[in-house]
């Protein structure tokens, strides 16, 4: 390396697969919608997990951990059970699927433009390929840590 060259780093996660920055449109009724700006953000180190922001022009933003796998097959059929559940629209608009969020205090409905998540979808899994997403995971830790006992350190 020549003095003048900069020394080589590993690339973060960041530069990796940076934020995808998507407008939605949250649906208030059957007519109303609102457009909410939603950064979508992927951690290596916990590539089976997407972290949702939810940015309010006012207030606090609101975050939400959603499977990978549940938006990558969402984009094209029925996906996920309980709080969290996303399936595509009725053909013939543009590329969207409906993403609805439940919890005890609020339901929420969002229309998602799929075109871009997709793509995005695909980096990640360039990245981390769904086969390796568990492979960092601590089973024994996470099993004792739920169990209510110590946990152990991977080996």
């Amino acid at each position: 390396m020549h003095r003048d060259q900069p020394p080589l780093r590993a690339r973060s996660a960041s530069e990796l697969v940076p934020s995808l920055f998507l407008d939605l449109d949250q649906m208030l009724d059957e007519f109303t919608r609102l457009p909410i700006r939603a950064r979508f953000r992927f951690d290596p180190d916990m590539p089976a997990v997407i972290t949702v922001e939810f940015l309010a022009e006012r207030g606090p933003s609101l975050v939400w951990l959603l499977g990978r796998e549940l938006l990558r097959q969402g984009v094209t059929a029925m996906s996920g059970t309980g709080d969290v559940r996303m399936w595509p629209t009725l053909p013939g608009g543009r590329p969207a699927s409906w993403l609805l969020l439940e919890s005890e205090e609020v339901e929420a409905l969002f229309e998602v433009p799929t075109d871009e998540l997709a793509e995005w979808l695909d980096a990640t899994y360039r990245v981390v390929s769904a086969e390796a997403e568990m492979d960092g995971l601590n089973w024994d830790g996470f099993l004792m840590e739920l169990l209510g006992g110590p946990a152990t350190a991977p080996e």
